[in-house]
């Protein structure tokens, strides 16, 4: 089965959210249905690129109204949600209600993951990395109601 991170982000963007078990468990099912490999751990390194990219963002269970106790994942700033074929049948597969997410939240969490990560390339010196991230950082603030301009500058001043 090929699945990019827009893929990932439809399937949790149909409950609103999911947890790491959640989607892995979506994955395996959509799987399934095709005949192929459905083991959940088997989808961990594509929910990590998709983290990566931020096509997929981790908000901390004490940030969502949903009783849950792990990270939620959320439809990322980069991500363009496309449900994969029999995607839809995971309403009836699944037992997940369907989750109210704070973009406001969601926001705070993909820019304090980017101030971070801004940090660490200027340690590195990482010029490539700093585009990447200057560039995210006005997808962030197009996705969510959030102020990036003090990291822009951090990153606009080591180029």
């Amino acid at each position: 089965m090929d699945l990019r991170g827009d893929d990932l982000a439809g399937v949790v963007d149909l409950f609103g959210g999911l947890t790491r078990g959640e989607l892995g468990d979506a994955l395996a099912e959509l799987a399934f249905k095709e005949g192929e490999e459905h083991d959940p751990d088997a989808f961990e390194e594509l929910i990590d690129d998709a983290i990566e990219a931020y096509e997929l963002v981790s908000l901390p269970p004490s940030w969502v109204e949903a009783a849950v106790s792990e990270p939620l994942l959320v439809a990322g700033p980069v991500a363009f949600p496309t449900l994969p074929e029999n995607g839809s049948d995971l309403r009836h597969i699944l037992d997940v209600q369907e989750r109210d997410i704070d973009r406001e939240r969601a926001g705070s969490a993909a820019a304090d993951r980017l101030h971070e990560a801004a940090v660490d390339c200027l340690d590195a010196g990482d010029d490539e990395e700093i585009e990447r991230l200057l560039d995210l950082s006005y997808d962030i603030e197009t996705w969510a109601p959030v102020d990036l301009s003090r990291t822009r500058e951090l990153l606009d001043n080591e180029l």
